[in-house]
């Protein structure tokens, strides 16, 4: 790794001098311009206002994502859900279960093959899912605000799926490497 090639013992301009040092090094990307920077700040502004949002709920965002799939689709299998959102078996279960105690979501036994389950909504969580979605809407409609306008949302979905088809080849390459 190159040093700064600054001296930083003279006095006049000495710490303009270092730090112009760091700041024009060509291998370190200025940290406005850092992809991996801009997502994880903009992913921690919109968790927040989720959590702000969903916190008559107490409702978690992987809880709303569950919720979400099974309404959109009952009957699920539980590996199936978990695939779409990338959790692992053993904590999936642990998310059914603590919205089962909810009331929200139930398992049931599949006709064919009595290990499968499938997911459902309760009644409790048809209403539930209603409340959620008012204010999901709510939450979205801050977001689309603070992007701009749904043209640049829409844009930004689009920038977001070819990053994560980039990702997901990536994955599944390094997966047929192992075997």
């Amino acid at each position: 790794m190159t040093q700064p090639t600054a001296n930083c013992d003279s006095p006049p301009n000495a710490e303009h001098e270092c730090m112009e040092a760091f700041t024009t090094r060509t291998d370190l990307p200025p940290m406005a311009t850092a992809i991996g920077h801009k997502l994880r700040r903009a992913q921690l502004l919109v968790f927040q206002d989720f959590h702000e949002t969903f916190a008559p709920l107490k409702l978690r965002p992987t809880e709303f994502a569950v919720l979400t799939l099974i309404s959109a689709d009952p009957g699920q299998k539980q590996t199936e859900i978990a695939e779409q959102l990338g959790i692992k078996r053993a904590n999936f279960v642990a998310l059914m279960d603590c919205l089962e105690n909810r009331g929200l979501a139930e398992r049931r036994k599949g006709d064919i093959d009595r290990r499968s389950h499938s997911l459902h909504l309760t009644e409790k969580g048809k209403a539930f899912v209603g409340q959620m979605t008012r204010l999901w809407q709510q939450h979205e409609t801050r977001m689309v605000k603070q992007l701009g306008g749904e043209e640049n949302r829409d844009m930004l979905i689009q920038l977001l799926d070819r990053v994560l088809g980039m990702c997901d080849a990536a994955t599944q390459t390094r997966h047929l490497e192992r075997r």
